[in-house]
């Protein structure tokens, strides 16, 4: 396998290249999603775009048994060298190569004649929102077993080791607003002082208390009250809260909390505080066969030094929305080691590119090791 990966190594490396020189943020991925569709055409793939949404999903083969693949594909709006930009700085660039790159190597090894697969090319992971609206288009309903894969941390795993399981926690972005009245700096008495109450609805978020053995935190991210004249007492303020939690249920706990926090908040100083969730990202769901599968690829590649137990990771990833709506996919999301520095989200972030290639060796040979299990036990 490692002859026909060589073989393909210009291609890989000029998709990586053009993947990083042109992100694009969530839910604007149009010519990334126009790119791949060109591609993968020329390359002989089915493909599949939708009419109201960037993303693309690629069938090849035919069975009753379907083996699916995921990749991210939008990058992050941030400040990069003192400018504004579109950056890839969480890795999707090198996972639309690594699963652009198994497809390849299942082509050119003979493996889409021998069973049913789809490729799934998912926008705005970074919002928590692509794999719901996956989903809605019921591109997981007839896949049995779900992979995905993400780079990893220096921290978290170092250069030339992976892992069959990444155990995200879950996490939920909201925002609100404090809607009271303004009032006179000396008559503090005739309104509702909104910095005032964006503090209490912080020290009541510090007093949440759940299952101190599972991780949790709670905190409040920006406020925003007043103007430029210091005499007046701001009456209304915006605000964000990011939210984290190891499993769903005490992420359950942990909103209700919160909510009620506002209702509470809102009764004592006489104030409307309005709020919605932005974004929300469920904690992972895996499945132990889809591990074991995908372990024994990790030791094939990377041998028993290179195989490393499942990370747990505060992190989010919109991927275990595949498993919470469909139960019946069986899913695992490689986590790579691949010397990234100096940590994902980070404007300047660096890895070891050469890591692609042991993912996609990985990625392809637990699509084999998947379909010879499921075709044996037929």
């Amino acid at each position: 396998m490692k002859r026909e990966i060589a073989q393909l190594r210009p291609t890989i490396e000029s998709l990586f290249d053009h993947f990083h020189q042109n992100p694009e943020v969530s839910w604007e991925e149009f010519k990334t999603t126009e790119f791949i569709q060109s591609f993968l055409q020329e390359q002989g793939f089915n493909v599949q775009t939708f009419d109201d949404c960037t993303g693309l999903v690629v069938e090849a083969g035919s069975g009753d048994f379907c083996i699916g693949l995921r990749t991210d594909m939008d990058a992050l709006w941030q400040e990069v060298n003192g400018i504004y930009k579109a950056n890839h700085s969480c890795g999707h660039d090198a996972h639309m190569t690594m699963v652009i790159g198994a497809m390849l190597l299942l082509k050119n090894l003979n493996m889409l004649e021998k069973g049913k697969f789809k490729f799934i090319f998912q926008p705005a992971e970074e919002k928590g929102t692509g794999a719901l609206k996956m989903v809605e288009k019921k591109v997981v309903d007839d896949v049995d077993f779900l992979y995905g894969v993400h780079l990893r941390p220096i921290q978290e795993l170092e250069d030339g080791c992976a892992v069959p399981a990444i155990y995200h926690g879950a996490a939920k972005f909201m925002t609100g607003e404090i809607i009271g009245e303004d009032a006179h700096g000396a008559r503090p008495h005739l309104g509702q002082n909104a910095i005032e109450i964006g503090a209490a609805i912080v020290n009541e978020i510090k007093g949440i208390h759940l299952d101190p053995m599972v991780p949790y935190t709670a905190k409040m991210t920006k406020f925003h009250a007043g103007g430029d004249s210091g005499n007046i007492i701001p009456g209304k303020a915006v605000f964000s809260l990011d939210l984290r939690a190891q499993t769903n249920k005490v992420m359950e706990e942990l909103t209700k909390k919160v909510e009620n926090i506002f209702k509470g908040v809102s009764s004592l100083y006489g104030v409307d505080i309005t709020f919605e969730t932005k974004a929300n990202v469920a904690a992972a769901e895996v499945n132990l066969e889809a591990v074991q599968y995908m372990k024994q690829a990790i030791r094939d590649t990377l041998g028993e030094k290179g195989s490393k137990e499942p990370v747990i990771s505060s992190g989010g990833e919109d991927f275990h929305f595949y498993t919470l709506r469909k139960p019946s996919v069986k899913a695992t999301m490689l986590g790579l080691g691949c010397g990234l520095t100096p940590g994902l989200h980070h404007p300047n972030m660096t890895f070891n590119r050469e890591a692609i290639f042991s993912g996609i060796e990985i990625l392809t040979k637990t699509i084999i090791n998947t379909l010879e299990r499921q075709q044996e036990g037929e």
